[in-house]
């Protein structure tokens, strides 16, 4: 790790990182999120009809496509990013949702904000589709996985010392 952020100038201001010189790369990202929902609205989420909103991961994948393809104008120093492949995942295990987002790309920066951005998305549709059964639905965590591509290679959770 450099211990330098990237995104700061000399003078401590925020700026977007210049990336026209960077090589392309083909560049890889997965993050998850983890909803806690409880054993009954887990339940209803498997049940076909179960949620009056409609079908809860259905929704909430699509939602995570749309959320990686909106990063730029979520963040205000991230990239636009044009994306060769978005996946989302979303099922129920015992009493949560967990949602795992993969995003791929050939570029000169990585995908890890779009992974992670898809990952809370999806989370908070679950949470919209969800609440009126119950307030107490939490989002527990949202976090990389894993990421490749680009000078610093790869890195997978766990990996760091």
């Amino acid at each position: 790790m450099s211990g330098k952020l990237t995104h700061l100038d000399a003078d401590g201001r925020a700026r977007m990182v210049d990336v026209g010189e960077k090589p392309e790369t083909r560049r890889l990202a997965r993050a998850e999120a983890v909803v806690s929902v409880g054993a009954a609205i887990a339940s209803m989420i498997s049940e076909k009809g179960g949620v009056a909103k409609g079908d809860v991961l259905g929704t909430a994948r699509l939602a995570g496509i749309q959320g990686a393809k909106r990063v730029s104008d979520l963040v205000p120093l991230a990239h636009p990013i044009i994306l060769d492949w978005i996946d989302v995942d979303a099922r129920v295990e015992a009493g949560r949702v967990v949602i795992t987002t993969s995003v791929a790309c050939t570029g000169r920066t990585g995908v890890e904000m779009e992974a992670m951005t898809a990952a809370a998305a999806a989370a908070l549709t679950v949470y919209d589709m969800v609440k009126a059964a119950s307030k107490s639905v939490t989002i527990d965590r949202v976090r990389l996985l894993e990421k490749s591509g680009g000078k610093s290679g790869a890195w997978r959770r766990g990996d760091d010392p």
